[in-house]
């Protein structure tokens, strides 16, 4: 799912849309010259909000090279390419050095082809002591089992943990002061802009742009994959929209080592859940571009 809408030539912010990641830079303490890497970047929409609203040097890894190459001519198009740089990479083997980044994201996608811990260890290797970790994952909000997961993992694009296996895997990492929130929340204003926190393909699309991500899904997957996709769709959505077993979390931390000014501060509550509200799965038609 995440692949089809990745796809699409519209530039869509990933699940939360911009208010998400302005509440990263927030917390992150975001000023001009970070380094911060994204991890699992797709065409870069997220670096690139960070990279102009910022001022960061931006740093995106992503797996797939058709979307390496998007992000690549996109920012040379917008005079952004000066500001940050793209690789190449699986995010369970980052190409950089201990230490090198002030601010590491991790994208719903960062596990969707390796083991999670293996993933986010290595988000936390090459953050520096005091930088900051940040993760935005699908989590399973309730137990589920091992062939719902596998359908609906190779469905979605990503593989979901609990948010304490999340939680616990950056601690172990030696991530200190986890700050966590949830933003596919009953109580927020979400459901009154948007009538289903997952919204389906026929809902996100019209039907030229439709068209065009189904060819360009047939070219990469051939026909039998796309249709075993949109086999799987009916039965995956109902268990999002109807059982609600998935959610979507921002989980924030600190690398061992003196805290970012102004960032996260010490003693934040490791359940510490924040509301948020008006949350764009995909991002609204007034981001596109961002």
């Amino acid at each position: 799912m995440l692949d089809l809408v990745r796809l699409s030539p519209r530039r869509l912010f990933p699940p939360g849309g911009e208010d998400l990641y302005r509440q990263i830079a927030l917390l992150a303490n975001l000023s001009p010259g970070l380094e911060l890497l994204d991890v699992a970047c797709g065409k870069g929409i997220a670096l690139e909000y960070f990279v102009r609203e910022y001022e960061v040097q931006g740093t995106g890894v992503e797996e797939d090279p058709h979307f390496i190459a998007q992000a690549e001519a996109h920012f040379r198009e917008t005079g952004l390419a000066k500001d940050a740089s793209f690789q190449g990479a699986s995010p369970a083997d980052l190409p950089f050095r201990d230490k090198t980044f002030d601010v590491v994201v991790g994208e719903v996608g960062l596990a969707a082809n390796v083991d999670p811990g293996e993933a986010i260890r290595e988000l936390v290797r090459v953050a520096r002591p005091g930088g900051c970790v940040v993760l935005v994952q699908l989590v399973w909000q309730a137990p589920v089992d091992d062939l719902r997961k596998k359908v609906l993992s190779d469905h979605l694009g990503a593989r979901p943990l609990m948010a304490v296996e999340l939680r616990r895997i950056l601690m172990d990492a030696g991530v200190g002061e986890l700050h966590t929130e949830d933003w596919i929340d009953a109580d927020t204003a979400f459901r009154s802009k948007v009538k289903k926190p997952f919204p389906d393909f026929a809902e996100l699309f019209g039907l030229g742009e439709k068209v065009g991500i189904l060819r360009r899904a047939r070219g990469r997957w051939g026909w039998r994959g796309v249709w075993t996709v949109f086999q799987r769709e009916i039965e995956v959505h109902r268990l999002l929209t109807k059982e609600r077993i998935l959610g979507l979390n921002l989980l924030l931390g600190v690398k061992a080592g003196a805290s970012l000014d102004g960032g996260v501060k010490k003693g934040e509550a490791l359940d510490g859940d924040l509301q948020a509200s008006g949350l764009p799965l995909f991002g609204s038609g007034g981001s596109e571009g961002a």
